[in-house]
C-alpha cells in the first residue's frame, strides 16, 4: 500500500492513539519519521521510540507520554502538504505558541526544529507543529 503524505499519516496516527489514551503507536517507518520522532523525544513530546525489523518492513514504535492522565501534545498538526509546500526562510520562522511549542523545518542541513534553524541561520520547508 503506498501513501501520498506518509508524515500525514505518521500525525493522524498519534492523534489518534493520544485520544485513545494508548501507551504506544506503531507505524511504517523511514529515516525522515525516525528524524522527526527524534526532534519529539528531545523537546520531551514523546518518551521513546523504537525501530523494530519483523520480516523485511521496518516499524516504528512510539512510546506516548501523558502528564497526570493528559496526553503531553495538544496539538500536533501538518503545516507542508504534498498539494501546497510552505517554506520560510530563517527570519520568517513562526513561533509557535509564543515560543512554549516547536515547527519542525525540513532544512538543507537536515530536520530541526525552528528555534536551532534560527540559531544556524537557516530556512526550510516547516513540515508540522507541535504544542
Amino acid at each position: 500500500m503506498s501513501l501520498s503524505d506518509p508524515i500525514g499519516d505518521m500525525i493522524a496516527r498519534i492523534k489518534n492513539a493520544l485520544l485513545r489514551n494508548h501507551k504506544k503507536v506503531s507505524l511504517p517507518s523511514s529515516n525522515f519519521k525516525v528524524k522527526i520522532a527524534d526532534i519529539l523525544k528531545s523537546e520531551g513530546f514523546i518518551k521513546d521510540y523504537k525501530i523494530e525489523t519483523d520480516d523485511k518492513k521496518p516499524t516504528l514504535s512510539v512510546d506516548l507520554k501523558y502528564y497526570s492522565g493528559n496526553p503531553v501534545i495538544s496539538t500536533f498538526e501538518r503545516v507542508s502538504k504534498p498539494g501546497r509546500r510552505i517554506f520560510s526562510s530563517a527570519d520568517s520562522l513562526p513561533k509557535i505558541n509564543g515560543g512554549l511549542g516547536i515547527a519542525i523545518v525540513s532544512t538543507p542541513k537536515g530536520v530541526m526544529t525552528d528555534i536551532e534553524a534560527r540559531k544556524q541561520k537557516v530556512g526550510g520547508e516547516i513540515i508540522c507543529k507541535v504544542f
